[in-house]
């Protein structure tokens, strides 16, 4: 299984992405998060599914880049789109017969020459797409159901880039003690609005293992100053029963 963020905040944009990927019982680390950066031109390409059709679908793509000039992000989605049709005509009918199913969602984010803003899209498995805009200020594909209470509780488009970093952690470290096919290390990219630079970092266990640790201590914390006297009903009930047996 696979845990991919995209965060999009008027000041930029946010990837975080898991590293394992599971065959069996064989475990290993391979990046997740694929960027594309020239003159006035950053985007990044990070995918939930079948391994083999992602690794199709980029390099079908990477080619393309050889090639062609987007001036716009949609443009350049579109033809990621058509590079997963692409890869669904040549594979889907053996894949399927093999078992597996089709599948892969991809998250695209980043901003060419003449886009006025960074955007952010998740493209569904038949390559069409949705970009994400005002209300929904960030996408999980992979295993996103124990992430996205913080994500939803947190998370504006006004949300400092730092503020989207601590919270997009905390989301994947949510996932990870929840799930085992979710785990260190992880891939980070950052976009800064109108800058066409994407900066990367990896971080492993040892980087960010006080943070997880810190973070359940304050949970706790919190939860010993949530008021008790909500629950007096209940538990004046339990009182008389146990009174009246």
């Amino acid at each position: 299984m696979t845990y991919c963020l995209g965060i999009k905040v008027k000041e930029g944009l946010l990837a975080i992405a898991d590293t394992r990927i599971t065959s069996g019982t064989d475990t290993t680390v391979k990046k997740k998060i694929t960027i594309e950066q020239k003159d006035n031109f950053s985007l990044f390409i990070m995918t939930s599914g079948l391994r083999s059709v992602r690794d199709k679908a980029v390099i079908y793509f990477k080619e393309l880049l050889e090639t062609t000039e987007f001036n716009k992000l949609y443009k350049a989605v579109n033809a990621f789109g058509e590079q997963i049709k692409r890869a669904a005509k040549e594979d889907r009918t053996s894949l399927e017969a093999a078992g597996f199913k089709f599948d892969l969602n991809t998250i695209i984010g980043g901003q060419l020459k003449d886009d006025e803003e960074h955007k952010l899209f998740l493209l569904y498995p038949e390559g069409n797409w949705v970009e994400l805009g005002q209300g929904a200020p960030y996408v999980v594909i992979g295993n996103s159901g124990h992430g996205k209470a913080i994500l939803n509780r947190i998370l504006t488009e006004d949300s400092s880039l730092k503020l989207a970093l601590k919270t997009g952690f905390l989301s994947f470290d949510s996932t990870r003690v929840s799930s085992n096919n979710v785990d260190f290390p992880i891939d980070v990219a950052v976009y800064k609005k109108d800058s066409f630079d994407i900066v990367q970092q990896r971080y492993d266990k040892k980087d960010l293992e006080y943070i997880s640790t810190q973070w359940a201590e304050e949970l706790k914390l919190a939860l010993e100053h949530i008021s008790e006297d909500w629950m007096d009903a209940t538990f004046n009930k339990l009182e008389e029963t146990k009174t009246g047996s």
